[in-house]
């Protein structure tokens, strides 16, 4: 499985992007797929998940931010709006195939800078 995450960029305070992963993998439709977030000098956080078309978001993003997923052209997307500064950060897509809880797979990570 191989994890491709694009559509980060600089952004004003209040805006919005939306983040793009593109994955292989034959049964992509029965992975669950994740975005995680790590800021400078932070650890790395859980921002959503998506199974089937159920997602879930962290309470620091909810309401904000949403997933979603295109099981025919394998992509995994995350529409952020009214973004803050706090929200600066790499953003990571991830796979967990076997749904086992562990995410085993990774992407390389896009930047998403917010400023004020």
């Amino acid at each position: 499985v191989q994890l491709q995450a694009s559509g980060g960029g600089l952004v004003q305070a209040g805006g919005s992007l939306r983040l793009s992963c593109k994955v292989s993998g034959r049964s992509f439709g029965t992975y669950v797929m994740g975005w995680f977030r790590q800021a400078p000098g932070k650890e790395r956080e859980f921002v959503a998940s998506i199974y089937a078309s159920a997602g879930k978001t962290s309470d620091s993003v909810k309401g904000r931010f949403a997933i979603s997923r295109d099981v025919v052209k394998k992509l995994v997307f995350l529409q952020m709006d009214n973004l803050k500064p706090e929200d600066t950060a790499v953003y990571y897509c991830a796979a967990d195939p076997l749904r086992t809880g562990t995410y085993t797979f990774w992407g390389q990570g896009t930047l998403v800078t917010v400023s004020s």
